[in-house]
């Protein structure tokens, strides 16, 4: 995570973690699962506004997300991990980051309180950038309009970001999963600004890679989504090396139907492994992130190993051709 950044671990912490207040701050207030290209907008207006003026650009976050706390297992999987949040608001343009705990408390401040209380009070925000459907409070009372309101009674700025547009798609948190789920990872990226990625660490599979000539790298993914079971091309990169080195992947999701009830490793459960290109080394261990860039094809059964390692071969050709 870039060094500039301050990450304080709840709002009444700013002044004991920092040694200080936050200074003139601009605060932008959202979920920001994905740091999508809406939620950039919002950090980046965020910035201009507080630098501006000679203050610091803060992002107020919550942990867990509200829709994890209300109804866990109705939740959507998150696109990011908290820590690959915090660095990728980091690299927005954030200069403190503010992880609100998301607790029955929290949840039941009215819209009135919040504003006072955690927005002028604790905060001490001289202005606030939101979204265009930004809603808060106790039973979401509030939304941005209200806030515009309240915010010009207060002498508090509010800036309310229009939505995002790409390829005639509203940038949104749901659209990005969508297209995750549906394996069009490059749509993903159009909305991201950037690939879609899993990161984890490298553990020891059932070594069939290895047997086969194709030795590969199972991931044990920190996130909650995966992309749809099959095949794709993507960037690996170890995010504890320095600098890492990005190289060429071919990556199957899935069941392994193939060796469906062979015995060791042979399960129902959905495994990530990465045959990196032009490789050989040893990453047990290692934190790995794989960048997806594009779909190469569906996962199926075939009736033989040789079948498979033929598939394979053409599966690595092809993701030479997505990745020259």
């Amino acid at each position: 995570m870039p060094e500039r950044v301050h990450v304080i671990r709840g709002r009444h912490r700013v002044t004991s973690d920092l040694g200080r207040p936050l200074r003139a701050p601009a605060v932008a207030i959202g979920n920001f699962d994905g740091v999508h290209r809406g939620h950039q907008a919002l950090v980046a207006t965020t910035s201009r506004l507080a630098h501006a003026a000679g203050g610091q650009a803060v992002v107020l976050t919550f942990d867990p997300h509200p829709a994890q706390f209300f109804a866990p297992a109705l939740a959507p999987p998150m696109l990011t991990t908290l820590e690959r949040r915090l660095e990728l608001l980091a690299e927005a343009g954030a200069d403190a980051v503010v992880v609100e705990p998301f607790t029955t408390e929290f949840a039941a401040l009215p819209a009135d309180r919040f504003i006072a209380e955690v927005l002028r009070g604790d905060l001490d925000a001289r202005h606030v950038v939101v979204g265009w459907d930004f809603t808060f409070g106790s039973g979401r009372q509030g939304n941005a309009t209200m806030l515009a309101s309240e915010g010009a009674r207060l002498h508090m700025g509010v800036s309310i970001v229009p939505p995002v547009m790409v390829g005639g798609l509203v940038c949104s948190s749901t659209k990005i999963r969508e297209f995750v789920l549906e394996g069009r990872v490059e749509g993903a990226a159009m909305l991201l600004g950037r690939p879609f990625e899993l990161a984890g660490r490298v553990v020891h599979g059932a070594e069939r890679g290895r047997t086969l000539g194709i030795p590969t790298a199972n991931l044990d993914p920190e996130g909650d989504l995966l992309p749809k079971p099959g095949v794709y091309a993507a960037w690996a990169c170890r995010v504890d090396a320095a600098p890492p080195p990005r190289l060429r992947a071919a990556v199957s999701i899935g069941t392994n139907p193939t060796f469906a009830g062979e015995g060791r490793g042979a399960s129902s459960a959905v495994t990530v492994e990465a045959h990196l290109l032009d490789f050989d080394g040893d990453l047990y261990g290692a934190r790995l992130r794989l960048e997806f860039a594009g779909w190469v094809r569906a996962q199926r059964a075939f009736s033989s190993a040789d079948d498979l390692v033929a598939e394979i071969r053409r599966d690595i050709l092809r993701t030479r051709e997505l990745l020259p």
